[in-house]
């Protein structure tokens, strides 16, 4: 080997053994913290979340530039879908934290009696966050909510795709929180792994399949449960009859906030009979009053994160006709907002999640044919539905299966903290928000007290006799 190669190799050791180091370190810092019981307190956790909740509003400029840094996104949006929802987020668990945290009685049966029995929540210990780039903002610090509220301690990995908000977390957060509880690392694949050597009491993972098999056999080894927040390919059935001019416009506010970048966008519209057609104008025209004749010109519409994924965006332009947009610009990473027809449910188009600004409309004969489509594919983060008939919401409702399922609104769910976020089988494995965040973040520990004063129990000691058989099949 060369001098030069040797080199390279050298250095190329010494920085994944201090990243490893590093990993390993902080990793360790934050478990002797939560072995001290420091986390455990609601009072720790409520200041902590009360804490974030102020870094929040001060510093609402800086996260939305760094977000517009990232993906464009305007100050509103990024108010209304990362910084402000997270509040929300915030708020809704000091409002409840107490109550969720109480210890629940339950019933014992006569045969054990007397004996009190109850069921408590126990924080898990540390916990990692991987959070993506799409959302870099809400998906750290949402999942990040639960995990104090649960009284956790916690490592936050950002997304090294948008470095801007990644720097920001890095920035503020340990300025804000428990820096001996908290904690955030950055950097790309070599971070991650060397994170995913440690052994966590639990991993929370926002991205895409690929990436969440990996954390989940980076977690077994472990045995270390896992939440995966994945996507998938979510429908939006519409059906005729109903309001095409509203749902056009739901569809499209949907679709095409974050320029297409979001998990639970609408990914195709799946039109039955004569809606594939009467909605493409309907399509045209609320893109046209959202974003105007030339999207590239809006404050409010976003562009693809790098040059990589606006190649794979681009590549599918030609599955279908274009019933409008299609125009491109990679040096601004612009695509804008395209809506796509005549679309085969083979074509590439149709084969993976799209995740950007592209919608195609699926012809389907009738409903029949519509659930038929949903159910022969995996199943997917939501089901988005237009329709004015109950017949038509029940059969949905019993006949597919998804994350989620919403009629007449795309994406709103996640708004709603009593309802849990999350996926079925490759669109994810668990849930959180509000008191499911909780649930994620603990355990649930069993508390049986039984006094020794009487003891019932020697009905069930052996010998047994055919009197203490009796009793035993009439009271256990």
């Amino acid at each position: 080997m060369s001098a030069s190669t040797e080199t390279t190799e050298t250095v190329s050791t010494s920085t994944t053994d201090a990243v490893a180091a590093d990993a390993a370190a902080t990793v360790a810092r934050l478990n002797a913290t939560f072995a001290t019981g420091r986390t455990k307190p609601p009072a720790w956790r409520k200041a902590q979340l009360r804490a974030l909740r102020r870094l929040l509003v001060e510093q609402e400029d800086a996260f939305a530039a760094a977000l517009h840094a990232d993906l464009g996104k305007n100050a509103t949006e990024a108010y209304t879908t990362e910084i402000g929802f997270t509040i929300n987020e915030i708020d809704h668990t000091l409002r409840h934290l107490d109550r969720w945290l109480r210890p629940r009685r339950v019933p014992v049966p006569l045969g054990l009696r007397p004996a009190r029995a109850r069921k408590v929540r126990e924080p898990l210990g540390t916990v990692l966050v991987i959070s993506p780039w799409n959302y870099p903002l809400q998906l750290a610090l949402a999942p990040l909510v639960g995990a104090i509220a649960a009284g956790n301690s916690v490592v936050v990995k950002p997304s090294e795709l948008a470095p801007a908000t990644s720097a920001a977390l890095a920035h503020w957060l340990p300025r804000a929180l428990d820096p001996q509880a908290v904690a955030v690392i950055e950097g790309g694949v070599p971070e991650t792994t060397a994170l995913l050597e440690q052994r966590f009491d639990h991993v929370f993972y926002t991205g895409n399949g690929t990436v969440g098999r990996i954390v989940m056999a980076a977690a077994a080894r472990h045995l270390t449960p896992v939440t995966l927040e994945l996507g998938g390919k979510s429908p939006a059935v519409v059906e005729p009859g109903t309001d095409l001019a509203t749902a056009a416009r739901r569809i499209v506010w949907g679709k095409f906030m974050n320029a297409g970048q979001t998990c639970v966008a609408p990914d195709y519209v799946l039109a039955i009979g004569e809606a594939a057609t009467a909605i493409e104008p309907h399509l045209t025209t609320a893109i046209r009053e959202m974003y105007g004749t030339d999207p590239a010109q809006s404050a409010d519409y976003g562009r693809i994160v790098n040059e990589r994924h606006y190649d794979r965006l681009t590549a599918l332009l030609s599955d279908g006709r274009i019933v409008t947009g299609g125009d491109l610009d990679r040096a601004d990473r612009y695509l804008a907002p395209t809506v796509l027809a005549d679309v085969d449910p083979d074509a590439p188009v149709m084969r993976e999640e799209i995740f950007g600004p592209i919608l195609p409309i699926v012809p389907v004969p009738d409903l029949d044919a519509a659930i038929a489509f949903i159910t022969a594919r995996d199943k997917p983060l939501a089901l988005y539905a237009f329709t004015a008939s109950l017949a038509t919401k029940r059969r949905l409702t019993t006949e597919t299966s998804s994350g989620a399922l919403s009629f007449g609104a795309p994406n709103a769910h996640l708004a709603i903290p009593g309802l849990p976020f999350g996926g079925v089988g490759e669109s994810g494995i668990g849930g959180y928000h509000g008191e499911h965040s909780i649930d994620t973040f603990s355990h649930t520990k069993s508390v049986l007290d039984k006094p020794l004063l009487a003891d019932p129990l020697r009905l069930a000691y052996p010998p047994f006799t055919t009197r203490k058989s009796r009793l035993l099949r009439r009271f256990l």
